[in-house]
């Protein structure tokens, strides 16, 4: 791995992840171009205010779980041109089902410039300590309805909760949250706020980086 880029499990012991787009199970239906372990990536400027987040959590009950760290401008190209195919219905439902596929980019859903590219950015929620179970979220990660924006109708008192309790906690870490969103922050200093890396997420933990050039958050 680029130097400045790690495993977040390594630095941050006992978080959980699940990396969607490493699996059978995001909104594309398979895994995505980019991701060939089923680990998160991320910087180490990223690692340090997990830490943060992670104390924060533990201090109300919580564990942190993530979904997704950096992301491989390869990946984004992949989202561009699954966008353009035809629809067939199988991911609609659970993750976009009051618009098309191609509205995902106009909606702010899906960016051509992620900022997961630039590793300082995380999707992630809370799990109970004691139970494991994942906190009630009104909506899945990678939901893509207005209910999954912050501040949205419909969804619980408890899951509104859970909400604000995964804003407070990392943005007093040092995150920045995306209001479209509520799984998804960036960190606030991120230490490549203009560079895209096109590396791959492998298992060995070795690779070659490509910087792209400026674009939008993701």
């Amino acid at each position: 791995m680029i130097d400045d880029f790690v495993f977040v499990d390594e630095l941050v012991p006992g978080v959980r992840w699940d990396a969607k787009y490493a699996t059978w199970d995001n909104f594309t239906g398979k895994p995505v171009d980019g991701y060939s372990a089923n680990r998160i990536v991320g910087t180490t400027a990223l690692c340090e205010a997990l830490r943060r987040a992670q104390e924060s959590a533990a201090s109300l009950g919580f564990g942190l779980l993530l979904w997704d760290g950096y992301r491989p401008q390869r990946a984004v190209d992949c989202f561009m041109q699954w966008s353009r195919q035809p629809e067939d219905g199988r991911k609609k439902p659970r993750h976009y089902p009051n618009i098309d596929r191609s509205e995902m980019f106009e909606k702010g859903y899906v960016a051509a410039k992620s900022g997961h590219s630039r590793g300082g950015t995380v999707d992630l929620s809370l799990f109970d300590l004691v139970t494991g179970e994942l906190a009630h979220m009104g909506g899945d990660h990678d939901l893509m309805d207005p209910i999954s924006h912050h501040g949205a109708d419909g969804i619980t008192e408890a899951e509104e909760a859970n909400r604000r309790n995964l804003s407070s906690i990392m943005e007093s870490a040092g995150f920045d949250r995306y209001e479209c969103e509520w799984w998804h922050y960036t960190l606030r200093n991120e230490p490549f706020p203009d560079t895209y890396f096109d590396f791959p997420v492998t298992p060995a933990a070795r690779a070659r980086s490509a910087g792209l050039s400026a674009g939008l958050m993701r």
